[in-house]
């Protein structure tokens, strides 16, 4: 069994952070970037540690995802998970937590961008009912890659907090099957 726990990115994992962005997201953040994020209330920026074994008392960093809240809106500004654990319901994770802290800060929406060419991400989002709202022309530098702009609506319904306890219990049952413990910490 894989023991996972999501946490506040703190100022001393920064650098392993920065090594897990530049894997992820090609080196979009900088160091001071990332403190800024800690720094700033209007910021959620949120790390997923696995630890490997029993006999591994050093975890590692193997994802991330940040929410900045700007007015009633949660604006999803990254989210990634280290290649070599993709495809297994930690991205899920991380999104489902960035939800679940959007509605306790009240927020009304969430948007985020996403490469027109990741259909992994788009059918991710669409799948928790993120909805395309439009594009953005040459987004992504140096490829020139245009963005789709996802919008959710209504996280604050009884309906959508109803699905997100149904969605989390689904995902809870994934993660098992994939041999992950999900350990309880403060943040989720």
């Amino acid at each position: 069994m894989k023991k996972v726990a999501i946490n506040l990115l703190t100022p001393a994992e920064v650098p392993e952070m920065v090594r897990l962005d530049r894997i992820c997201l090609g080196g979009l953040w900088t160091e001071e970037a990332y403190l800024r994020e800690i720094e700033s209330d209007k910021s959620t920026l949120i790390i997923l540690r696995l630890w490997e074994s029993e006999l591994n008392n050093q975890p590692q960093i193997i994802g991330m995802a940040c929410l900045w809240s700007i007015l009633e809106e949660a604006h999803i500004t990254l989210l990634g998970i280290h290649p070599a654990h993709r495809h297994q319901g930690l991205g899920q994770l991380l999104l489902l937590t960035l939800l679940k802290d959007a509605i306790a800060r009240q927020l009304e929406w969430a948007t985020l961008e996403a490469n027109e060419y990741n259909l992994a991400a788009i059918n991710l989002y669409q799948k928790y009912g993120f909805q395309i709202a439009g594009k953005r022309k040459n987004y992504y530098q140096p490829t020139g890659d245009n963005a789709l702009v996802l919008w959710l609506k209504g996280i604050q319904q009884d309906t959508f907090k109803c699905n997100l306890i149904q969605w989390q219990q689904h995902l809870s049952d994934r993660l098992r099957a994939n041999s992950y413990y999900l350990k309880q910490n403060k943040f989720c």
